[in-house]
């Protein structure tokens, strides 16, 4: 049986793995499932349709599972799913997803989000990320793998931010963030690529390489957008132990909407 504190108040409907620890006067609704090895602290609320994986660790005054933001939200059973293996810190808030986008906001495996970090209704986050603290998301945000979001960074509503990105302290993100780039500033301007980042993943010297030509393709050379598509598939060409990357950009790229573009330089501009 899961160890609740005795002033906990968890839904006899709830179901929670018996290995479970939940702290003192945390609340759990009759809808939530809690996986093997997870810790809930303190003062937390976990409510509506919200399913956690194995070993997560949830620290006190946290809100999961919540009703959207949303207008629109008609009290619609939508969900928040929580992969393995992730430390949410004090006083965050995931909302539950919406009808319209899909009924989930969904989050990966070991991904550390520090105190106050807001996830809205129907965010999609990867695997292995760093959100630090305050970090804010509108709804419908999609977040790859390994991005590192920097202390107080707001992003836009129905934004990308491409695998292995990062965003320095209080970025505003107002535009699609490609795979691999960092940037900074209100609003975000592009800078340079995540080289220390990868090269802690295990890159090679000759990926990181072929990285920065992309970044270089889309920044630094003062070429229209599809040109620098274009430049980027012949950097798959010519390095074809590199076309994992160049497929991840490419696909990435293919996506954007003209009306969103990509964040900026402040060098160059993308048309």
């Amino acid at each position: 049986m899961a160890t609740i504190h005795s002033t906990a108040l968890v839904d006899p409907a709830a179901q929670l793995h018996d290995s479970v620890t939940v702290g003192p006067y945390t609340i759990i609704g009759p809808n939530v499932v809690i996986g093997a090895g997870s810790t809930v602290g303190s003062h937390c609320t976990l409510e509506g349709y919200t399913t956690l994986g194995e070993n997560n660790h949830v620290h006190s005054y946290t809100s999961l599972g919540a009703a959207p933001q949303d207008k629109k939200y008609a009290g619609e059973p939508t969900r928040l799913v929580i992969g393995k293996g992730n430390t949410i810190r004090e006083f965050c808030t995931f909302n539950a997803g919406t009808v319209n986008g899909g009924g989930v906001t969904r989050v990966g495996d070991d991904n550390l989000f520090m105190a106050y970090v807001h996830l809205a209704h129907d965010c999609q986050i990867g695997s292995h990320t760093i959100f630090a603290n305050n970090s804010q998301l509108a709804g419908h945000v999609v977040v790859g793998d390994w991005v590192i979001l920097g202390g107080f960074t707001v992003v836009r509503q129905f934004l990308r931010l491409g695998a292995h990105s990062f965003t320095a302290m209080c970025t505003l993100l107002f535009a699609d963030l490609p795979p691999f780039v960092t940037c900074q500033g209100q609003p975000a301007s592009a800078r340079t690529v995540n080289a220390e980042g990868l090269r802690r993943r295990g890159y090679s010297p000759e990926r990181i390489t072929a990285v920065r030509a992309m970044h270089k393709a889309l920044y630094r050379e003062n070429l229209t957008f599809e040109a620098a598509k274009e430049r980027i598939v012949q950097i798959g060409k010519d390095k074809p132990e590199v076309l994992a990357d160049v497929e991840m950009m490419l696909g990435f790229l293919a996506e954007v909407n003209p009306k969103v573009g990509i964040v900026r330089s402040r060098r160059r501009s993308v048309d």
